[in-house]
């Protein structure tokens, strides 16, 4: 790729690369979590209230941004479906909690290749229906439920909003999708993005491979398989220009809209994968928080 493509701002990073080749799959992990781990330490959380459980063996995080009875958030992390945990996006929680008024449940899902497919998936619906079963504990109202996720997350996030849509998962209102994985099929972004920074098209078969092995992903994997997408919740969904994931997350889009579901769609221009995880304080990560917030409070209150 033409470093010259991404913003300025990011082009000291146009030589980044994401392996995760089985033999260096720990050594990655290590890394990203020691980043994050020491991210979150420094995470200004003021006025957010922040509580940790654990949901039928899968810890959770609790971050309270609003009185109760509050909307809430279910948020599962990026990662590839094999890497990340509860600090991975912990700074984006706090965000969601503050700038959405409301109560963020993170979940720390299962990784694969330990843990292949439906693993990760199984542990974000115990979490929905647990939220849902315990809301007056939780003080959160079941009638603003909310699912969020950044890539492979956002795949999680966007299976539980077609859950619910089917009557399968308690009823959810609306889905934030950043970044989203949602289809292991070719697309002409992967294709073209096969060196890019954050992510690139090599690292999004081998993620597939580690989550459901050699075999094509069935829809409980692959949101962007599914074939009846009307009476979803509405939904924004944000994307990266310079991204092997983009051209599946604006089909998904064009096809929420086709199927008559209210969806907001926005391309960030000369940016990569993880842009705001990589530089959170750049103006464009600012504006990306900023979107997600006020989508937030227009859709739960």
């Amino acid at each position: 790729m033409d470093a010259a493509r991404l913003d300025p701002e990011l082009r000291h990073l146009a030589a980044a690369r994401t392996d995760l080749s089985p033999s260096l799959l720990g050594i990655v992990r290590d890394s990203l979590n020691q980043r994050r781990a020491d991210t979150a330490r420094n995470v200004n959380y003021a006025g957010v209230e922040i509580d940790e459980r654990e949901v039928a063996s899968v810890p959770v995080r609790i971050y309270r941004g609003a009185a109760a009875p509050s909307p809430v958030v279910i948020y599962c992390h990026s990662g590839a479906f094999v890497m990340g945990n509860l600090d991975t996006d912990h700074r984006q929680c706090v965000q969601f909690a503050r700038q959405g008024t409301c109560t963020v449940v993170s979940v720390g899902y299962r990784l694969a290749p330990e843990h292949p497919y439906p693993a990760g998936l199984h542990d974000a619906l115990a979490v929905l229906d647990w939220v849902a079963q315990n809301a007056l504990e939780l003080g959160v109202d079941t009638g603003r439920i909310a699912v969020a996720g950044s890539s492979a997350g956002a795949a999680l996030a966007a299976r539980l909003a077609q859950c619910a849509a089917h009557g399968a998962a308690p009823p959810v209102v609306f889905q934030l999708l950043h970044q989203p994985v949602l289809d292991d099929r070719p697309t002409p972004s992967k294709a073209e993005f096969v060196d890019t920074p954050g992510f690139d098209g090599p690292a999004v078969d081998q993620m597939w491979r580690l989550y459901v092995g050699d075999e094509s992903a069935p829809v409980d994997a692959a949101p962007g398989r599914a074939d009846e997408l009307s009476g979803m919740a509405s939904a924004l969904i944000t994307a990266s220009e310079l991204d092997p994931l983009r051209d599946e997350a604006v089909d998904y889009a064009r096809r929420l809209m086709s199927a008559g579901v209210a969806t907001e769609l926005h391309v960030f221009p000369g940016t990569c994968h993880g842009f705001d995880s990589l530089l959170p304080d750049w103006e464009t990560s600012q504006r990306l928080f900023d979107l997600q917030g006020a989508a937030l409070r227009r859709a739960l209150w």
